[in-house]
């Protein structure tokens, strides 16, 4: 079954069993697959899928972090439960230590001698991680790691 079909079928059950959070989080998903295909002028593939779902994560966590800063408990709370259905249709995420692997593999690949060179390992690097491992994450602990270096 194909992620769309996923979307459709896990839309169908969330309506029938009155879940609002989970119908809203999917009808704004497949609104904006709507519109990244009306961009691409082509059908998705599961990779622009996964995209525009890592997006989607990505505005949660950021919202998430500006309602905490600003006591907005309430608010962080709902980003937080939409969070959690968007991720359920990402793959599996990377522990700390499989990313770090990762990111150790990659260092020695680029030959990668400090600080400076850390877009030259965040390039071969996300690809890799991509949709499996938070970017700001992953950016944050390549700097840790190559301060080592």
């Amino acid at each position: 079954m194909s992620l769309l079909q996923r979307f459709d079928e896990d839309l169908k059950a969330a309506m029938k069993t009155s879940d609002r959070v989970r119908v809203s989080v999917l009808r704004m998903a497949k609104a904006a697959l709507k519109n990244r295909q009306i961009e691409k002028m082509r059908e998705l593939s599961e990779e622009d899928i996964l995209s525009v779902i890592s997006t989607l994560s990505k505005q949660r966590r950021e919202s998430i972090e500006q309602f905490s800063l600003g006591g907005r408990e309430d608010l962080a709370e709902k980003e937080r439960q939409e969070l959690a259905v968007l991720q359920s249709y990402l793959p599996r995420q990377l522990t700390p230590e499989e990313l770090d692997r990762i990111i150790i593999e990659t260092i020695k690949e680029s030959s990668a001698e400090g600080t400076k060179d850390i877009g030259k390992v965040m390039r071969l690097l996300m690809p890799r991680v991509k949709g499996a491992a938070d970017g700001k994450i992953v950016n944050q602990r390549v700097k840790e790691l190559l301060e080592r270096v």
